[in-house]
């Protein structure tokens, strides 16, 4: 059976000239497969393929929330740590100013 160029479009193609259309045109064959258009089982995969997507995406939105949340907290800690040892420096710097003041009073 010989396959016309309108037979190819209009879809009726016999099995074993299949592979004859789809090297004719398979820029459509492939459009149809990712549609849905054409093929009876696909839309299922398709769904669940966007399902598994837009799971993906939820987890790795409240990820990078989770990620950022910690990264403010440490931050958070680290300037409570540098404020806690910033007046720990100046308590120690006053003390040895008064303790020099001493020594060298004692000195004279």
């Amino acid at each position: 059976m010989a396959v016309t160029g309108d037979e190819t479009e209009a879809g009726s193609v016999a099995a074993g000239d299949l592979a004859n259309s789809q090297m004719r045109n398979p820029t459509s064959n492939r459009l149809k497969a990712e549609s849905g258009v054409g093929s009876l089982g696909s839309q299922k995969p398709l769904e669940d393929a966007l399902q598994k997507r837009a799971l993906r995406l939820m987890k790795n939105r409240e990820a990078a929330r989770e990620c950022r949340r910690k990264k403010k907290e440490y931050v958070r800690c680290l300037e409570n740590r540098v404020a806690v040892l910033e007046q720990q420096n100046k308590t120690l710097i006053d003390e040895l100013r008064a303790l020099k003041d001493i020594y060298q009073h004692k000195v004279e």
